[in-house]
């Protein structure tokens, strides 16, 4: 992060503040690369972010000492509503939030030649669980080689709060959200797959067999990671041809 920062010629990192396990390590990160002082976090509630999430993010925030703001994203968002007249779409409108937040975050970087943390970890990024142009947009991922359970054990590590990496991991875009019901397993199953599939290279068999779990199981996180492939590429240009 502090190479990153240097070599791009810039003053620090901005990162948003969720109040969550994976924003708060990389705030904690942030501060231990480049310190607090030139680290800005951002809070951005709306009326699905649970109280408890945006009361941690301030602590989060006043506990490392980095400079912060705190913006609520209903009135932005009611307006793209507003003039867009669509029917309402729980999945549409909470990845308008991410794109809304992914604005204002790129807003502050620019204005204080900062640049933008992302807060991913492997899991998410896997399987294709962010927001394309939303929380997928940043200038680095400094936890996205990270499964989650790694985050967890990092997070202990750097004495990130109890409550804090307690919580159910949720993103708030829509009211009862819960990351694991989403994705349809435990994040503890989830890694376990993706690191049997993804680094030792085993058949959907032979994980289902070692996990003692069902084939269908696994060919849904496959499918996950297939459809989301689009998601961490750069978009293609065709080549031209000279005739």
């Amino acid at each position: 992060m502090k190479s990153k920062v240097s070599k791009a010629n810039c003053n620090g990192i901005v990162v948003g503040l969720s109040g969550g396990i994976d924003s708060t390590l990389t705030a904690y990160l942030a501060c231990e690369a480049v310190g607090c002082d030139n680290v800005f976090g951002i809070v951005m509630p709306s009326t699905t972010t649970p109280t408890e999430d945006k009361i941690h993010g301030v602590e989060i925030a006043k506990s490392l000492g980095i400079e912060y703001c705190e913006i609520a994203i209903d009135s932005i968002l009611n307006e793209y509503l507003f003039m867009t007249q669509l029917e309402e779409d729980d999945l549409a409108i909470g990845n308008l939030k991410a794109r809304i937040r992914m604005s204002i975050i790129y807003y502050y970087a620019n204005h204080k030649n900062y640049l933008v943390s992302g807060t991913g970890n492997r899991s998410e990024i896997l399987i294709g669980y962010f927001t394309k142009h939303g929380d997928g947009a940043c200038d680095m991922e400094p936890i996205g080689d990270l499964y989650k359970s790694d985050v967890f054990i990092l997070g202990e590590y750097m004495d990130v709060p109890r409550e804090i990496i307690a919580k159910p991991p949720r993103a708030g875009l829509w009211a009862n959200q819960s990351d694991e019901d989403e994705i349809g397993m435990s994040y503890d199953l989830l890694d376990r797959i993706l690191y049997l599939y993804t680094e030792k290279d085993m058949k959907e068999a032979q994980i289902a067999e070692k996990l003692d779990i069902s084939v269908d199981d696994i060919n849904m996180i496959i499918t996950k990671i297939i459809r989301s492939e689009h998601k961490t590429k750069v978009p293609e240009i065709p080549k031209k041809t000279i005739l």
